[in-house]
């Protein structure tokens, strides 16, 4: 049976620490409240994946929390960068024998397990599968072999990453998701009464 993996990468819920665009707007504590419906949206979402999961903490490893060290490995996220820290994540996955690996981001309101099971299937045909966010980002990417190069050189955080991505890619056979939006700032939650609810008066 093929070896899959899922990764995701996870800020260590503190406060003032997380989703500081989304805090600009409505307050720390909100942002925090809304980072952590999002944790736990992602941890349902994959937890009954076949696939091996692997959890990246920013800050430090955290063994008492929502994520159930029977079921996900933990490491420290290691790099200057995000680019370096999801390169370094894909070379420990391989290096591990897995033949698939797919990472995730962790604010995605409207991922599902059919975004993750479509990844791995998609990997079967294709070289690389991205899933496209909608501030020009990806929420999303799986790899069968280690593409070092789009881990490198990008303006992380900006509009450009994906299409800088695929132009390093140009040369593969690469499979677009739909896409879907991540969770940054109160323009992306303004029409969502689920996480609109989730913020406090008193902050």
């Amino acid at each position: 049976m093929t070896k899959n993996l899922i990764i995701v990468f996870t800020r260590n819920p503190e406060l003032g620490k997380v989703k500081t665009r989304l805090a600009k707007t409505i307050g720390d504590q909100s942002a925090l409240n809304i980072y952590k419906f999002l944790l736990n949206h992602t941890e349902k979402t994959i937890r009954d994946s076949n696939a091996d999961k692997a959890l990246y903490y920013s800050v430090k490893v955290r063994h008492a929390d929502i994520w159930d060290s029977k079921i996900y490995q933990k490491h420290q996220q290691i790099g200057e960068d995000l680019g370096i820290k999801m390169l370094n994540a894909f070379k420990n996955g391989f290096e591990n024998n897995y033949e698939k690996i797919v990472i995730v981001g962790s604010d995605l309101y409207d991922l599902n397990s059919n975004h993750i099971e479509e990844a791995f299937h998609k990997l079967n045909n294709h070289d690389v599968v991205i899933g496209p966010a909608e501030d020009g980002g990806y929420y999303l990417l799986g790899m069968k072999k280690l593409h070092s190069k789009v881990f490198l050189n990008k303006n992380w955080g900006t509009n450009t990453v994906r299409k800088d991505t695929l132009q390093d890619l140009k040369n593969e056979s690469v499979f677009l998701l739909e896409t879907l939006n991540d969770i940054d700032t109160y323009e992306d939650i303004k029409d969502n009464k689920t996480l609109k609810s989730l913020i406090t008066t008193n902050d």
